[in-house]
């Protein structure tokens, strides 16, 4: 090796090194958000979402302190219709149960909050990271913040005339938050120094993958932003049918892909049942290659074997008519598969 080899090595290794934090708080970032997926998705299954009726920025980081502030927010609860249709029972504890897993998951976006801001700045001045990284890291502090106001946007759709809140809107909140996530992944496994051998197929196999899982958790959203998992609870049949009767029931056509439970959870079986199709082509295919599962590949069997657990834990969700504990960890599975497939691509291309 040359002195001007070696040089670069010694310089690669060194901001490798000067990077390892940064990473480090990225991938630190990442699971406070799949935290925060955990807590809607018990703000969802509790229905606890539409508890706080206004969306207070700063002074809402304080919950109430006193039994006049109680007070004001069980009465700011009993002028929605959620309250006067169907919770019309509640008394202030059983509201308070309620209150305190939203707060909580609002709470918790305000931590990553300050947990993004306050390391980027400390980096920043240790000059960590170039301008050219510093960009989109910014971005990512957008979008976070974005996450934010697409939630008070969720929640606004379930003050005045329903009950609940808007599926299409659960859905766009669910999709970002997805999005801000696996950037925060992309962003920390191109931080690595270390080049990976990989063949472009894997690069087109990975996006392929992640564009259906991005699409699936979609689907998870319409599915839980109507309630569809609570009926047709049998499998591999549903309602007796492969292909059930009433697919198209609502006109026009295209809404039964949102609003009909039948359809939208069809949908979600269907989709299921492509992806684990696809990564058996892709293990078959990759397992025929003189290079087999080398380098950035080695993700695609790590990959493959959550998606047999993912499954499992879908059909048992189903099957149990959707408990809580099996719900929340089918969701965060989800987005782990986004995640683990995501440093698959961005490995790929490295």
């Amino acid at each position: 090796m040359s002195s001007i080899e070696t040089a670069r090595t010694i310089t690669a290794a060194r901001d490798n090194d000067r990077l390892r934090p940064v990473r480090i708080w990225l991938y630190a970032v990442a699971a406070l958000v799949l935290l925060m997926v955990a807590l809607g998705g018990i703000t969802r299954l509790t229905d606890s979402g539409l508890s706080i009726t206004e969306w207070k920025p700063i002074s809402g980081m304080l919950p109430p302190l006193s039994a006049t502030d109680w007070q004001a927010e069980f009465e700011a609860y009993q002028r929605i219709p959620e309250y006067q249709v169907q919770n019309h029972w509640m008394d202030l504890k059983a509201f308070q149960f309620i209150f305190w897993w939203e707060w909580a998951h609002r709470f918790l976006g305000r931590v990553i909050g300050f947990a993004f801001a306050v390391p980027f700045l400390i980096f920043l001045i240790q000059k960590r990271f170039t301008a050219s990284l510093a960009a989109p890291l910014t971005l990512l502090f957008v979008l976070g913040g974005l996450q934010g106001a697409l939630g008070w946007w969720m929640v606004s759709s379930g003050l005045t005339e329903r009950t609940d809140v808007s599926q299409y809107r659960l859905a766009a909140h669910l999709f970002a938050a997805s999005l801000l996530f696996i950037a925060l992944i992309w962003v920390a496994r191109r931080l690595e120094a270390k080049p990976i051998h990989s063949a472009v197929s894997s690069r087109w196999a990975a996006a392929s993958l992640l564009v259906l899982i991005l699409i699936q958790i979609v689907a998870g959203a319409f599915v839980a932003g109507i309630d569809a998992g609570m009926g047709y609870n049998t499998w591999p049949l549903m309602d007796g049918a492969l292909v059930p009767q009433g697919l198209d029931a609502i006109t026009p056509l295209w809404r039964n892909l949102f609003e009909n439970a039948l359809t939208v959870q069809f949908v979600h079986r269907m989709i299921a049942y492509v992806i684990v199709a696809y990564v058996g082509l892709l293990l078959w295919r990759k397992s025929r290659t003189r290079t087999g599962f080398a380098g950035a590949d080695g993700w695609l069997p790590r990959i493959a074997l959550l998606i047999l657990l993912q499954v499992g834990l879908g059909i048992a969700t189903l099957l149990a008519m959707v408990p809580i504990p099996l719900a929340l960890g089918h969701q965060a599975l989800a987005f782990m598969l986004a995640g683990l497939t995501t440093a698959w691509l961005a490995d790929t291309t490295r």
